[in-house]
């Protein structure tokens, strides 16, 4: 399980940090007809605390996986 949370911390990481600093959420939006929710979604004040959220548990993670061996 262990492993399994330490991906996901940071595959979502990853994913965060690319919409936060690229322009690959507007592309993926408009590619899924999904225009409408950039305003919404794309904004410093959504993305930035879900990649601090990812970060979080993705330090926890690896914290959990040292402490139990």
């Amino acid at each position: 399980m262990k492993n399994k949370l330490l991906a996901l911390g940071v595959g979502g990481t990853i994913l965060a940090a690319l919409c936060c600093f690229t322009p690959i959420l507007p592309v993926v939006l408009t590619a899924l007809g999904l225009t409408g929710l950039l305003g919404v979604v794309y904004s410093d004040a959504v993305l930035l605390p879900i990649l601090a959220g990812f970060l979080i548990l993705t330090g926890y993670a690896i914290w959990r996986q040292k402490t139990q061996k």
